[in-house]
């Protein structure tokens, strides 16, 4: 026979808040005990104070302190300098701004400038920035995979290895090149704890297994003797490659903005997860590549099962485009604070765009997704412009480019005269190379006059946007956060970390067998514009 023992009673300075508001803010209280207790007038939550032998109150759950810095993964936190495993993905064009790193990177958290498809005098104009007003703070630059336009890619890996940039991120791989292994090796040197210090950070963003195992495994052999003959790296860096990872972290990208596979993050990330520790038992690397979690991350309640399910760190990127400090028009902003689930849709990417690859961008308001596949299906089934039928090109001129296509040819070849000159010499006997650079005319366009808003351009406005928008404002309504003008990209990491840890908190609760009311579980954002909280910058 067992005698049930008496359950723990708790005492504290001030008396348990009860009903739902009250029960819910003390939940809130992250970096206090929480104790659910029983009393006279029922059940009530309890911030701070403790367990007693004399407590009034009996004690019918707890759950400790459980702050946002709590989630996720110390390595990565410590690897980066940050303060929460919470990262700003890039967004390409600079609309993952200068503005934008710098203030993610005083409030201590990690952000990719976008600078993919910008010139390398905007770039160099942001690292010199960066070197200026956050040295020695954490930031992120993306480097895109170009397969159209390999001297970019060289490039800003050049102007990266000039600069000193810490980290970069890759992104939108579809095979490793010299110039991401390149980055990489170059700042390997021998020391540390493991007897390899890898100075250049690099987090992968990818959403194919296959692509993944080539930044978990060691550079290719292959290209780090070709690094090596071309004095790109040391004798040195060529021996110490095999040794540690390409990369330090890997990000699965989920259904997300931009180029996207639309795989469902509960669907994917375990088996990246399975992947990445089958890998480290046959490599033995001392040190764990870290798998973070990116796409659909637009609410509290996405980011924490994204750490329930193992995520080392969470990537936001939809929800940041709106933000004050994104380097896109005001009118963009607006569209995507109106954005719902449903309304985005499939394109053509102008970057990869003879290879069929698509992205994924706002379909409300704009008419880019319908005439960007218009303009592929032409491609597809055209040798060249002069071949497109007499009605259906007059059309074109007419309607979507609104010039002649001939006018359009001159301005892409003085724009490739100072990019990229070689696309205009592969472009000079390939009539359907030719009309590709005049359809990719279109949809890069597309995405300035968005950046920029050109007013009469609405209509052609390509906004690169994936459904977390769409469920980040269905959870900001009726709160401050949902005007634009009041959303501060490190404010809203700063409630998407700290809802996170409520919702973990709630977890708890329901795993020791509490029901708990709507009501109370909706992680708390003030209705009005709260005072700005002091948020220092954190160094590595």
């Amino acid at each position: 026979m067992t005698t049930e023992q008496p359950r723990p009673r708790w005492s504290g300075p001030e008396a348990p808040a009860v009903g739902e508001t009250g029960i819910q803010r003390a939940l809130a209280r992250l970096d206090e005990p929480v104790y659910i207790v029983r009393g006279p007038g029922g059940l009530g939550a309890a911030a701070g104070g403790g367990a007693r032998a004399d407590g009034e109150y009996e004690v019918v759950a707890a759950v400790p302190p459980l702050g946002p810095e709590r989630l996720g993964s110390a390595a990565f936190l410590s690897a980066h300098g940050v303060r929460q495993a919470y990262m700003s993905g890039a967004m390409a064009g600079g609309i993952a701004s200068p503005d934008l790193v710098v203030a993610m990177a005083r409030a201590g958290y990690l952000a990719s400038y976008g600078a993919a498809g910008l010139l390398p005098e905007a770039v160099e104009k942001a690292l010199l920035r960066f070197a200026a007003e956050i040295p020695g703070l954490p930031y992120a630059c993306n480097l895109i995979h170009s397969p159209s336009e390999e001297r970019l890619e060289r490039t800003a890996v050049d102007l990266y290895l000039k600069h000193r940039v810490p980290c970069v991120e890759a992104s939108a791989f579809l095979g490793l090149t010299p110039h991401v292994v390149r980055y990489r090796l170059a700042g390997l040197r021998a020391g540390g704890p493991h007897g390899v210090v890898a100075e250049h950070r690099l987090i992968a963003k990818v959403s194919r297994t296959e692509i993944a195992e080539l930044f978990m495994r060691p550079a290719p052999e292959a290209m780090v003797r070709a690094l090596r003959a071309e004095g790109a790296i040391s004798a040195e860096q060529a021996e110490l490659a095999a040794r540690v990872p390409l990369a330090d972290d890997i990000t699965v990208e989920a259904d997300s903005g931009g180029h996207t596979d639309r795989r469902p993050l509960p669907a994917q990330l375990p088996v990246l997860l399975r992947q990445r520790d089958a890998l480290m038992r046959e490599l033995g690397y001392p040190v764990r590549v870290r798998v973070g979690a990116a796409g659909g991350i637009g609410t509290p309640e996405a980011a924490w099962a994204a750490f329930a399910m193992g995520a080392d760190y969470v990537v936001t990127g939809s929800v940041n485009q709106s933000c004050v400090e994104a380097g896109t028009s005001d009118v963009v902003k607006e569209m995507l604070a109106r954005a719902d689930l449903a309304d985005c849709e499939m394109a053509p990417a102008a970057d990869m765009f003879e290879m069929g690859v698509e992205l994924q961008v706002l379909k409300r308001g704009t008419l880019f997704p319908m005439r960007a596949r218009h303009l592929y299906e032409l491609y597809r089934d055209h040798d060249g412009v002069d071949a497109i039928p007499a009605p259906v090109r007059a059309r074109l001129e007419q309607q979507v480019f609104r010039r002649p296509l001939d006018d359009v040819w001159e301005e892409t070849v003085g724009y490739f005269q100072r990019r990229d000159p070689a696309q205009l010499a592969r472009a000079a006997d390939h009539p359907k190379r030719r009309m590709a650079l005049i359809f990719r005319w279109y949809l890069g366009m597309a995405s300035r006059w968005a950046k920029t808003g050109e007013a009469d351009r609405a209509v052609d406005y390509q906004i690169w946007c994936g459904p977390a928008m769409g469920s980040f404002n269905a959870w900001v309504r009726g709160t401050y956060l949902a005007a634009p003008r009041n959303r501060r990209v490190a404010d809203v990491a700063r409630h998407l970390m700290a809802g996170a840890a409520f919702h973990q908190r709630l977890s708890m609760l329901r795993a020791a067998g509490l029901t708990l009311s709507p009501a109370i579980a909706a992680y708390p954002v003030p209705a009005s514009t709260p005072a700005e909280p002091e948020t220092p910058g954190v160094r590595p």
